[in-house]
């Protein structure tokens, strides 16, 4: 069975920094399409960010220049390394993968969620 865990939710004061990790079992998922999505209250679960088969990686613009995806050397791995948060980036974030590309939308596993709450 497919399990997505992810780690590394928190509290932190605006300006400040998390990174969040997943980790993929339960298949050879090395160098799957990888990504993040968040959800706060009341609102629409978005894209945040995702790193395809080739490395090539995709961002939100509400998070350019301040949110980092990257893979960990065993490659079932992806970190959210976030910078310079803000009061909004505050959700609920989720791990996903992608087998069939981050282009075609398609997200057929999930994880469980942390929660990522910024203050002012």
């Amino acid at each position: 069975q497919v399990q997505l865990v992810e780690s590394g939710g928190g509290q932190v004061q605006a300006g400040g920094s998390l990174r969040l990790s997943c980790a993929a079992s339960g298949r050879t998922f090395s160098s799957y399409p990888m990504g993040w999505f968040r959800q706060a209250p009341g609102k629409e679960r978005e894209f945040v960010t995702g790193i395809d088969w080739n490395g090539a990686t995709y961002y939100d613009d509400s998070v350019k220049g301040r949110f980092t995806i990257s893979r960990g050397n065993a490659k079932n791995t992806v970190y959210l390394q976030m910078n310079m948060l803000k009061p909004e980036d505050t959700a609920v974030y989720y791990c996903a993968l992608s087998p069939a590309g981050i282009m075609t939308g398609k997200w057929d596993y999930w994880g469980q969620g942390t929660q990522v709450t910024v203050s002012s």
